[in-house]
């Protein structure tokens, strides 16, 4: 498989909510996270991640993302994704009760490859438009 394809798996599950034990699949047991944002400042592995995304989908129950670019970069063994996230907090398990409002957030993921496998991870995300716009913060 190469990594497109492997990119792009990875990336549909995560986006939907499906965990860090189905996202494994796709990742080096070691694979490492990194993001400059608050709302992901103590998630360090990518199964951690896609746990973390699994969790935002309760209290975003229509969460979904748009997609924007999906390209790879085969000399630096590299895939980036660019999307916005769109969601409305009508769901529980949020920081506060539903506030009904809504967010439409810009990201990016460059996913790191080592033998096929995914071995990093960055996302590149200002979380506190998104957290505003939800009335979180």
């Amino acid at each position: 498989m190469s990594i497109t394809e492997t990119a792009w798996e990875f990336f549909e599950a995560c986006e939907t909510g499906k965990g860090g034990e189905v996202c494994k699949a796709w990742c080096h047991d070691y694979a490492t996270f990194s993001c400059q944002a608050g709302a992901l400042a103590d998630v360090t592995s990518v199964a951690g991640y896609a746990d973390w995304m699994k969790g935002i989908l309760g209290p975003l129950p229509d969460g979904r993302y748009e997609l924007k670019a999906f390209s790879a970069d085969e000399g630096r063994s590299a895939v980036t994704v660019a999307a916005v996230f769109k969601g409305t907090h009508t769901g529980d398990g949020g920081p506060i009760p539903p506030t009904g409002k809504s967010t439409a957030t810009d990201y990016v993921y460059v996913l790191d490859f080592d033998g096929g496998k995914i071995c990093h991870m960055t996302k590149i995300w200002n979380d506190l438009p998104a957290l505003q716009d939800l009335g979180w913060a």
